[in-house]
């Protein structure tokens, strides 16, 4: 691990700071940068998170993919989260903070939405960001991209329903024009681009022109992160000045959520044998959020000045330094991991018997 890695914690602090600073000295140009939007994808965050996952895509080898197969307890253990637990989970911490606890600390009238907001935001699974974090964790990258893609599907179908079912709405509008262009801008695109990339690479120096080409790129990607990170509390920074008490409150059912929903999946795939470059994604993928999907789908519903759009923004703002901490987790308790008697059956069966004696 470089110095500058090392020490990621510190930049993506300072990058927060810095971030709300100019969004409250320059609002107009970051109000003109967060308008160079499409169907609520803003271009220059995609650009960034561009540079951010391309150096992970280059490393898969579709001719392996088949070996995913082998992961099928992560993939089981993911979808159980993503589908089965997390838009629930939220929906029990939304109302307990929300809706109790913190009830007379918040506007009356936006009560409601501020629940729906939260709930909008964790039923939609994270896509683009998960391979920033799975490559933080030494993560299997053929895992993390097939699961990222059957996460994609199942939400094509699953988002709309969930969301009414909690909300107890009769008819959701799915932002579609989003979901789409997102799992374009960040999946599909990144992804020839990746190939292309490594084909070329491959083609003209083998292996090793490859790791060479990744050494490079490599603190690019992390540069990307930090900048992402000024453009994205750059955007809010007004927002964060103006009300700081309610994205305190709203920001503490998200953190919970996010590390129970870690913590969970991450112990399942413990118990269920899976390699810890297995588990570090699959926990990583069963916490973040689809946030462009959320925010936009919070205004559809509720206005852009609801509290929904609020709580889906605090969302957003929270996202990377939090994820990063669950990173810094997973790496930390490596050896626990490892040491866990459902991996070590695991690795045993795996291993070819020895031949009986003559």
């Amino acid at each position: 691990m470089s110095t500058f890695e090392r020490y990621l914690t510190i930049w993506v602090a300072l990058c927060i700071v810095v971030g709300i600073a100019l969004g409250h000295l320059m609002p107009g140009v970051f109000q003109a940068v967060g308008s160079a939007e499409i169907a609520k994808v803003n271009l220059p965050v995609a650009v960034l998170i561009w540079l951010m996952i391309i150096p992970m895509l280059i490393k898969i080898d579709f001719a392996a993919l088949g070996k995913v197969r082998e992961h099928w307890r992560g993939i089981g253990v993911t979808l159980f989260i993503n589908w089965a637990v997390k838009p629930f989970s939220m929906a029990a911490l939304g109302w307990f903070f929300v809706g109790w606890l913190f009830k007379p600390y918040l506007p009356a009238d936006q009560i409601g939405s501020y629940i729906a907001g939260l709930i909008i935001l964790a039923a939609a699974p994270c896509t683009a960001m998960v391979f920033v974090w799975s490559n933080l964790t030494k993560g299997e990258p053929h895992f993390t991209l097939s699961q990222v893609a059957v996460n994609d599907v199942i939400m094509v179908f699953a988002f709309a329903p969930i969301v009414g079912l909690l909300l107890g709405l009769s008819a959701i509008t799915v932002p579609w024009d989003t979901l789409v262009l997102s799992v374009v801008l960040y999946i599909v695109v990144p992804v020839i681009i990746a190939q292309i990339l490594r084909r070329r690479v491959m083609g003209n120096g083998g292996e090793a022109a490859l790791g060479r080409l990744l050494h490079t790129i490599q603190p690019i990607a992390l540069i990307a992160l930090l900048a992402t990170l000024v453009l994205l509390f750059g955007f809010q920074g007004e927002q964060i000045l103006a009300q700081p008490t309610i994205i305190a409150l709203l920001a503490v059912p998200i953190l919970i959520q996010v590390y129970f929903n870690s913590g969970l999946a991450y112990l399942l795939n413990r118990f269920a044998g899976e390699q810890h470059c297995v588990a570090g994604p699959s926990a990583l993928i069963g916490a973040s959020n689809f946030f462009e999907l959320a925010v936009a789908a919070a205004i559809s519903l509720f206005g852009f000045q609801s509290g929904a759009a609020l709580a889906t923004v605090v969302g957003v703002l929270i996202e990377v330094p939090v994820m990063l901490s669950v990173v810094w987790i997973v790496n930390c308790s490596k050896d626990w991991y490892e040491r866990g008697a459902g991996t070590a059956m695991a690795d045993a069966s795996s291993r070819p018997a020895a031949n009986p004696p003559a």
